[in-house]
């Protein structure tokens, strides 16, 4: 092995996903010395996989702090997007014109209201509106006709997600901090008031280690007294050629992006760590998107792939710090890109050392000590 120790960084963060890229450059921004470990195309690559919503209706359904963590997080989104233009000169094409979800049954419907309505009761500033089939179509045009309503608010939007993940490489990296890809952390090493990771290249040495590997974090975080019980969800998403403009929201189900493709999507699937896609979900996902939007059924599909989302026992957060090793921190979610303000502006300070933001007690791994079934997250 060769060595490659560094005694130099303040803080490792194992794993360059959007999770760890997004709190590495807020700990670099803020001034700390950070070195990236990432494992490279051999991971499962979620930050690859997404459906690039900066998403807030409905999440919170079940753990009310949720709800105000993803739309502080949403409020923070322009200014970050511009501290990443203006730090990279990358666009990550962010569009919050609110969001729809377009339901099919008076079920749907009523499904809607009642998480909806839980969420405004608990929250107090939560606006949405519950649109009736004319109401939807003035709104969206080219609706199906088994369209039966939406709901609707203003708190949603979008982003490039392969742009977001670029550019956070690149900004991380002008404010000075180390990538080191291909890097997958093997064992961790707690002495001297600091942390040593050891790969199969070498080992690397800081004061603070955060662990954002996604679902590597369920064998990492026990190394550090930590608990992250983190499963695959599969999600898969169809892309077709690009079309004229005709969608300028995003949808939970459809979006156009700023290239002009169409993706599909939403799906979520118990399925191991199988990453392959299934024909027939492919297909419940494309007739999904043609009721929503006829318009669509003749396009050209030029794509799909599958994804492992990071879930968690509730499919809500994880962000701990260690009690047996102080400075040892772990940061899960399958929210990255709503999240990545959050996490650059928000978590990264606390992980540096400034006081924990209100909402984080909530998210402690402590909570599954008596867990329920879990609950979708959106």
């Amino acid at each position: 092995m060769t060595s490659n120790t560094s005694h130099s960084a303040d803080v490792i963060v194992i794993g360059g996903g959007l999770v760890g890229s997004a709190l590495a450059y807020g700990l670099a921004r803020d001034g700390a010395r950070v070195t990236v470990l990432d494992e490279g195309d051999g991971g499962f690559r979620a930050s690859r996989g997404n459906f690039g919503l900066v998403w807030i209706q409905g999440k919170g359904y079940g753990l009310t702090p949720y709800a105000g963590w993803s739309r502080g997080s949403a409020t923070r989104w322009p200014g970050f997007a511009q501290n990443l233009l203006d730090d990279t000169g990358i666009d990550v094409a962010l569009r919050q014109p609110g969001g729809f979800q377009f339901c099919f049954s008076d079920d749907e419907m009523a499904e809607r209201r009642k998480r909806l309505s839980t969420l405004q009761q608990e929250i107090g500033d939560y606006p949405f509106e519950m649109l009736d089939p004319r109401e939807a179509r003035e709104r969206v045009p080219g609706l199906g006709p088994e369209v039966v309503g939406a709901s609707y608010t203003p708190m949603d939007g979008h982003v490039n997600p392969l742009k977001l993940l670029r550019a956070l490489h690149a900004g991380m990296q002008r404010r000075g901090a180390k990538l080191h890809s291909g890097e997958r952390a093997e064992r961790i090493e707690s002495n001297d008031g600091g942390f040593t990771v050891h790969s199969h290249r070498g080992s690397y040495r800081a004061a603070r280690l955060v662990l954002a590997a996604g679902l590597g974090n369920r064998a990492l975080a026990p190394l550090v007294g930590l608990d992250a019980p983190v499963a695959p969800n599969r999600g898969m998403i169809l892309v077709s050629e690009r079309v004229a403009p005709f969608l300028h929201y995003p949808t939970l189900n459809v979006r156009q992006t700023d290239e002009g493709t169409v993706q599909f999507g939403d799906s979520m699937e118990q399925a191991g760590f199988d990453d392959f896609t299934a024909t027939p979900i492919l297909s419940e996902i494309a007739r999904r998107g043609v009721r929503t939007f006829p318009a669509l059924r003749n396009v050209r599909l030029v794509r799909t792939w599958a994804a492992l989302r990071v879930y968690s026992p509730d499919g809500f957060p994880i962000y701990n710090q260690s009690e047996i090793h102080p400075g040892a921190f772990v940061v899960t979610c399958h929210s990255g890109v709503t999240l990545a303000a959050a996490h650059a502006l928000r978590l990264a300070p606390w992980i540096a050392g400034a006081p924990m933001p209100a909402e984080l007690p909530a998210f402690s791994a402590r909570r599954f000590a008596a867990c329920a079934d879990p609950i979708p997250a959106h």
